[in-house]
């Protein structure tokens, strides 16, 4: 993973410069905020658990809000037990709305790229299923050309040891997930798999990504 660090500085030359849980209530309502006088814009992110997704973007400055759901598959409002039966299609993933005039799509990409293994095929860690695949679900062509350049580029510098697997296609359908897991690494962070999961990976993004945190 060294070569990465440079695969992303040549890269940004280039560009110019969930395992079974106790469930616990949370009021969604709280988590909206009033964006309807921002040019705010939307993509969403699948790498593994969405509390994994959902806590580091939540960091991110110009991020206004993120949403835990399930994307893209064939079922309606399906609920976390049928997702994880593995057989609705859908994807754990992040809807992510942002200020384009503080974070870009190549910034957020950048993210995403290096806080997951986007080699491992239905998998991250231990978390395995199809619906922990990665995937980047476009709301644009902007988007999805950004990221088939990233995807394309990265393969080719050697980056990673394997073949990138993930997925680029178009948002089709996302229902956000239950209340409960809205937020969750914020609401429980002494939960064995934030403390032994989450944790390591947000310290390491907030070390690698320090001038891209909002202000505390």
């Amino acid at each position: 993973m060294k070569t990465l660090g440079i695969a992303f500085t040549c890269l940004a030359f280039f560009l110019s410069a969930c395992a079974q849980v106790e469930k616990k209530k949370v009021d969604y309502a709280d988590k909206k905020l009033n964006t309807k006088s921002m040019n705010t814009e939307k993509i969403t992110l699948g790498s593994g658990c969405f509390w994994c997704t959902e806590a580091v973007y939540e960091q991110v400055k110009g991020v206004i809000k993120v949403t835990s759901g399930y994307c893209n598959g064939h079922v309606d409002n399906p609920t976390y037990e049928q997702v994880c039966d593995k057989t609705t299609g859908h994807t754990e993933a992040c809807e992510i709305e942002f200020d384009p005039k503080q974070v870009t799509v190549d910034e957020l990409l950048e993210i995403f790229w290096q806080v997951h293994d986007p080699t491992t095929l239905n998998r991250q860690g231990n978390d395995v299923g199809p619906q922990y695949r990665s995937a980047v679900f476009f709301h644009n062509e902007h988007q999805k050309e950004r990221a088939e350049y990233y995807k394309k580029k990265l393969d080719e510098s050697g980056a990673y040891p394997s073949p990138i697997v993930t997925v680029i296609e178009p948002i089709k359908k996302f229902y956000a997930a239950e209340n409960y897991h809205q937020d969750y690494y914020k609401d429980n962070s002494n939960q064995p798999y934030c403390y032994f999961v989450i944790r390591p990976k947000l310290e390491k993004f907030e070390k690698v990504f320090k001038d891209k945190l909002k202000s505390k």
